[in-house]
């Protein structure tokens, strides 16, 4: 059943207590924030819903009747059993706050999270953030069953049920080893699409994003090697076995070095989106919205 207003007013009994402390109820009222009329009356109203004394007062002071005592008495280890859920529930909501589980398609967790994080934390270091890495499809079913506050995917299709928003932009590269025939001309949306190519695995959002880049050119060569792993995409291109189809983020050292070449294209449109994702219906709050904000300020973006 409800507890009766007598009981539940702890403010008043708090007030008592420091009364009993204090010897005052002008004092008991300003360790409360508390005018001394409003916690006189706060008082009075404790002992007409009591329906008994509680307190003899005189010019010099209050002091507790001997049933404010015995009141005083329960009402202490009440107000100790309070404090200590409210310290309980502090702490429990700072942990929760401080905390933010992300997940990332394996691109965005290898390039672009660390230095998003790095400059999260410079703002707030009580934040401690854990990063799982996956395809889109995993990090998409990570945010909706709540293993992930937010995510960062690179595919151009969600499931339902969640809400997204772009975070920057980039662009699909074909890249084969600097001595193949494609590092020296130019290739055809085409061409790309009828060579069996090294790849990720499926769902992957460079994959979806490729495969949708191509949907017009004809049919789909079926992967020489599909690899779960963007180094290993990598390996195998620089050892000759074919070419592929990465993300610049993931190949600007290479190219730069020389180690991978970039070969162009035409008829064909590579950019995309990468995008924060986020239950739908939710609105990020604490460390997941100042990651998105992060991000959305970031030079890449």
């Amino acid at each position: 059943m409800p507890l009766p207003t007598h009981v539940t007013d702890l403010i008043s009994y708090e007030l008592l207590l420091s009364v009993a402390e204090l010897g005052s109820i002008g004092r008991a009222g300003e360790a409360h924030d508390m005018s001394q009329p409003a916690a006189s009356a706060r008082l009075k109203a404790l002992e007409s819903r009591i329906g008994v004394a509680l307190l003899h007062r005189g010019q010099r002071g209050a002091t507790l009747t001997a049933t404010g005592e015995l009141v005083a008495g329960w009402a202490e280890r009440v107000i100790a059993e309070a404090a200590e859920l409210a310290t309980s529930i502090a702490m429990l909501r700072t942990d929760r706050h401080s905390h933010i589980r992300i997940a990332a398609s394996l691109t965005i967790a290898e390039y672009l999270i660390p230095r998003w994080l790095i400059t999260l934390r410079s703002h707030d270091t009580s934040i401690t953030p854990t990063l799982t890495s996956g395809n889109s499809v995993d990090v998409a079913a990570s945010v909706l069953d709540g293993r992930a506050d937010i995510g960062f995917v690179e595919s151009p299709d969600l499931p339902s049920g969640l809400h997204s928003k772009d975070v920057t932009r980039d662009e699909l590269v074909v890249v084969v080893a600097p001595d193949h025939q494609w590092a020296r001309r130019t290739i055809t949306a085409s061409e790309l699409a009828a060579t069996p190519l090294v790849t990720r695995e499926p769902g992957s959002g460079t994959r979806l994003a490729l495969e949708r880049a191509l949907r017009t050119a004809g049919p789909l060569a079926a992967p020489l090697l599909e690899v779960s792993s963007t180094t290993a995409i990598k390996a195998a291109v620089i050892g000759g076995l074919a070419p592929a189809v990465l993300s610049s983020l993931a190949v600007s050292a290479e190219i730069a070095a020389g180690t991978l070449a970039r070969v162009h294209t035409e008829g064909l449109d590579l950019r995309r989106f990468l995008r924060a994702v986020w239950p739908a219906g939710r609105e990020l709050r604490g460390p997941s919205s100042d990651l998105l904000v992060v991000a959305l300020k970031s030079p890449q973006s």
